[in-house]
């Protein structure tokens, strides 16, 4: 991984994690309009459109500078294609963040979400110097589950009928890890 302060930006081997620009609402919009991606993620909304795209970006910027949260768009190192989005919070009283993210369907299997993980779980040890890390899945999203394991995150429990989707009670898995490389 390879953080750019100047240009909020994260490299890694195949991607580009930067912070999200007006042009890709567009792209953000047909990918989040997908009943898949919907099912598997806590807040998004179905049908989504280009609105809901922009409201959604409206903030980031400002929640980035203010060190809240970090939502980067994951691109395509060599085209820019936008394949997702992974985002980073910082709860500075309790020196903890939570990695979420979401991946378009067309682009699923390929790695990309791990690969955006452990950049942003690198970005949040090093750069951020955060003391643990942790993200939650629906119990029925076993590939977000696969994610965070091979990112190092390990289980710590399962929170039974945690919420509510489509008039259905969840199961909410999560999943931590504690930085090891610092002082805290």
């Amino acid at each position: 991984m390879d953080y750019v302060r100047e240009k909020l930006m994260i490299t890694t081997e195949r991607l580009v994690l930067r912070l999200f620009q007006t042009p890709d609402a567009a792209a953000v919009a047909t990918l989040c309009n997908n009943n898949n991606i919907y099912k598997n993620t806590l807040y998004l909304p179905y049908p989504y459109s280009l609105n809901d795209a922009l409201s959604w970006m409206g903030h980031h910027y400002d929640n980035f500078m203010a060190d809240k949260n970090y939502e980067f768009a994951v691109t395509d190192k060599e085209t820019g294609e936008l394949f997702g989005a992974i985002a980073l919070s910082n709860n500075k009283s309790f020196n903890h963040g939570e990695i979420a993210y979401w991946i378009g369907e067309p682009y699923w299997g390929n790695g990309y979400a791990t690969e955006a993980a452990r950049a942003i779980l690198q970005f949040a040890f090093e750069e951020k110097k955060l003391h643990k890390v942790f993200a939650r899945y629906f119990l029925s999203n076993l590939a977000s589950g696969k994610v965070m394991e091979k990112i190092g995150m390990k289980k710590e429990g399962i929170l039974k009928e945690h919420v509510i989707k489509d008039s259905k009670y969840e199961d909410l898995v999560y999943c931590g890890i504690i930085n090891e490389m610092i002082n805290n």
